[in-house]
């Protein structure tokens, strides 16, 4: 389908947009509608750790996507084990390796689905390594006869955050995986606090 406006021609879409969490997929989702496509969600991100987080992007999601009538397609698996396996001793690649897992998921579902085109909240953050992003999801898409949508969703970072404030959605502290969790809270040294006998377990003890 084609629309016409101020004297320009483009496309009008079906797209399958994945979504790594509600905060992010704010800005994206009202200027992929703003251009007239029609956009569902993808949420699969077995990258997320723990569970509970996991859980709790996930419910921040579905609370908001229902808000704006925006239709979410699930995983319906916590596939942890697969992306631990893919990653492990890949430490210094786990990004590239995560966002191939996630964009190829996000473009089977879109491929089964009958969507013109795949896109990702991924694009974004202005956290993400952006171009890998998009080269990773023109090849998913390209695998599975899509069309990959890229735009620069970075445009809307602080709009995002504005956003998602005012509606008191959940903000995570970092990207997901245990990995991220790790370089956001651990600091070597910080958290290594002597202790009085009489001031806690150590290590081979158990606390009474």
């Amino acid at each position: 389908m084609h629309s016409r406006a101020a004297g320009a021609i483009f496309e009008i879409m079906k797209i399958l947009m994945h979504i790594c969490c509600g905060p992010c997929a704010i800005f994206p989702s009202e200027q992929l509608r703003l251009s007239g496509h029609q956009v569902h969600g993808f949420f699969g991100n077995p990258n997320i750790h723990p569970y509970q987080e996991y859980v709790r992007r996930r419910e921040t999601l579905a609370q908001w996507a229902q808000s704006i009538e925006l239709p979410v397609i699930y995983e319906p698996e916590y596939g942890l084990e697969e992306f631990i396996r893919a990653v492990a001793f890949r430490e210094t690649e786990r990004c590239q390796v995560c966002y191939h897992l996630r964009l190829e998921a996000a473009a089977a579902a879109a491929r089964r689905g009958k969507f013109d085109a795949l896109t990702t909240t991924l694009l974004y953050s202005r956290f993400q390594k952006h171009d890998l992003v998009a080269e990773i999801g023109r090849e998913a898409a390209r695998r599975h006869q899509l069309d990959f949508h890229y735009q620069d969703f970075r445009t809307g970072w602080s709009e995002g955050i504005r956003k998602s404030r005012e509606l008191g959605m959940y903000r995570q502290q970092y990207c997901g995986c245990i990995y991220s969790e790790k370089e956001r809270y651990y600091r070597k040294g910080r958290d290594e606090v002597s202790r009085r006998p009489d001031q806690g377990t150590s290590l081979g003890q158990e606390p009474d």
